[in-house]
């Protein structure tokens, strides 16, 4: 089960629930969640977790800390604030929007934290049709957690992004073991996820809000935005290693596509979204520019 239509793994109060047993892994999880002003009361457990407004703004109560969520009116208006969970904890939310609460199994415990919109990096990364956005809001260099990572991407309408194709599945010096989850709003748009020798998968679906793809093992990517639609997906990424890292390696067959990059100008559409008027953009860097190895930077993949 590499596809989970929006509406599938209802479970209340969650709108969506992907657990690592339902996912059939070990460690990445996601819930979704609709509020109209009530609280909702829930366990972590033995996973760490965010809250991310994904659309509206909420309060957050945990381990006797209340965080106050600005969020933002949806994904494609600004980059949000959050909070973080840690294992072992009751939380109440309280608010009015939709929110994401990527999750991963963790062991070390982390006190309750705010992350502040303005001091998430923003990246532009790739070029030309390629040309995308990302959030590094939960990367292994902008916030810590013992085994969660999360970013979000923007690309729009008519770009590629999660591009060339690239896989997190084998334990080497230039690559991470890695679970991920692709949540997607906006769209329509379409997610390709395929295998390498010995370990078939074999995805191409269309994906729109509340739609989410599972990455057990093989390359994925591109992720596409039809034409007229710009195209949101947050990834939620988790594996075993003690040191969290997103490295990765790109097909060999689509590597030359990073250096084709070069002299190649940014789509102007790109940052979609800031988190203040004045926020300035990281440019390409680190893997998103046309020096980027095959096997490439921790950061480098979306």
């Amino acid at each position: 089960m590499s596809y989970i239509p929006a509406g599938s793994t209802t479970e209340a109060p969650w709108a969506l629930r992907i657990s690592p047993e339902l996912a059939g892994w070990t460690y990445a999880g996601l819930r979704t969640l609709n509020l109209s002003g009530e609280t909702v009361e829930f366990d972590t457990g033995n996973e760490e977790m965010l809250v991310v407004p994904l659309s509206g703004s909420c309060a957050v109560e945990c381990d006797g800390v209340r965080l106050e969520l600005h969020g933002r009116e949806s994904v494609f208006s600004g980059v949000t604030d959050f909070a973080y969970l840690p294992i072992g904890s009751t939380a109440h939310l309280t608010g009015e929007g939709r929110f994401a609460l990527p999750s991963a199994l963790a062991t070390r415990r982390l006190p309750v934290r705010y992350g502040p919109a303005e001091k998430v990096p923003v990246e532009v990364r790739g070029a030309g049709q390629a040309s995308r956005q990302v959030n590094n809001f939960c990367s292994p260099d902008a916030f810590e957690c013992d085994k969660l990572v999360a970013v979000e991407v923007l690309t729009p309408e008519g770009n590629w992004s999660s591009y060339p194709p690239h896989k997190h599945d084998t334990h080497t010096d230039d690559e991470a073991v890695l679970e991920e989850i692709y949540y997607f709003e906006g769209g329509p748009g379409y997610q390709r996820v395929y295998g390498s020798p010995g370990r078939p998968i074999d995805v191409l679906a269309e994906v729109g809000c509340g739609d989410v793809v599972l990455v057990p093992h093989g390359y994925h990517g591109p992720s596409m935005a039809a034409p007229g639609y710009d195209l949101y997906y947050l990834n939620v990424l988790a594996g075993p290693a003690e040191k969290r890292s997103m490295a990765f390696c790109d097909d060999p067959r689509h590597a030359w596509i990073r250096s084709s990059w070069e002299g190649q100008a940014v789509d102007p559409r790109v940052p979609m979204t800031s988190a203040s008027p004045g926020a300035s953009p990281v440019n390409g860097t680190p893997g998103g520019g046309p020096s980027s190895p095959a096997n490439g930077t921790p950061e480098a993949k979306a």
